[in-house]
């Protein structure tokens, strides 16, 4: 038996401005780092084998700092692209307010849950799960396969992706899927099969 913890990555400085971040590479804010002790609380006294994340500096900088809170920075970390947040194209950057009044809520809503729909220029959910889903099958389950317990430190539309496939979320209900920042979900693997805890 094996467990899988998700963690989304602490606040960063755009997600503080309120701006469209995606690929971007943008730091932690000082909120973000600052809640780094209690969000690793969430982890003490579980025992990780190996953490995967996205070689983004929110992502690497969320994990050197839970690990450097629980004791354990001797773990092994893999980055990787493939769990890179979405991207959100044209809208990068921008402020989600101003978004929202040029576009209209609806349609911004839309691009930031739906499964189906893209900003331009931007990948949809779907294209985000079609990155991440196929990575996590050929790595991290394959972790798990082998009685490794794996934390994952990501972005949350690639972790909503992952979601998605262990729960066999149907599409429609992408959008339901919420992790707030720092937010954790766990899972417990035995015999192939994913039970949340």
């Amino acid at each position: 038996m094996a467990k899988l913890y998700l963690q989304r990555h602490l606040k960063s400085q755009w997600n503080k401005e309120n701006r469209f971040t995606g690929w971007t590479d943008v730091p932690l804010s000082e909120e973000g780092i600052a809640s780094a002790p209690k969000v690793a609380q969430l982890l003490s006294g579980t025992d990780i084998d190996l953490v995967y994340t996205s070689p983004l500096k929110r992502n690497k900088e969320t994990v050197s700092l839970i690990l450097k809170n629980l004791g354990k920075e001797n773990l092994t970390i893999i980055a990787d692209k493939s769990l890179d947040e979405r991207n959100y194209g044209e809208i990068t950057g921008l402020n989600k307010d101003e978004v929202k009044k040029k576009f209209g809520e609806e349609t911004v809503q839309i691009w930031r849950r739906s499964y189906d729909q893209a900003p331009p220029g931007g990948e949809s959910g779907k294209d985000v799960y079609e990155r991440v889903v196929p990575f996590f099958k050929e790595n991290i389950e394959k972790n798990l396969k082998e009685g490794k317990n794996v934390l994952v430190v990501a972005s949350h539309n690639s972790l909503r992706a992952v979601i998605k496939y262990i729960e066999n979320i149907p599409d429609e209900k992408f959008s339901e899927i919420e992790i707030p920042f720092g937010g954790m979900v766990r899972y417990e693997f035995d015999e192939g099969k994913y039970k949340r805890l």
